[in-house]
């Protein structure tokens, strides 16, 4: 990995269930940690839900070896990404590749 492939600020958010006191539940995300990553666009696929056509876009985050759960999400700038899988090459510990989908 070259240092100079690592130029986008991200945040890593983990979900937190907050009750909302009517018997339901909130949903609020806090940061863990802020990281430098590369992004790339790996694909783009047209679904049908609801009788409308929506575009998922999947990209590859790869960032420096953490401790994270794919229960996270991924803040860069004004855009969202959902984990979809967590990928440490040749288990070296070195560096994670994250499967990512542009979420809502």
């Amino acid at each position: 990995m070259r240092i100079g492939d690592l130029r986008h600020r991200i945040t890593l958010q983990s979900m937190t269930k907050v009750a909302d006191g009517m018997g339901g539940w909130d949903v609020t995300w806090n940061p863990e940690m802020t990281v430098w990553a590369s992004i790339w666009p790996v694909s783009a696929n047209e679904i049908i839900q609801a009788n409308a056509i929506s575009m998922v876009i999947s990209h590859r985050i790869r960032i420096r070896y953490r401790l994270i759960e794919s229960s996270w999400r991924i803040k860069h700038g004004d855009k969202y990404y959902a984990i979809v899988s967590i990928i440490n090459p040749n288990m070296a510990n070195r560096q994670l590749d994250l499967m990512v989908k542009e979420a809502a």
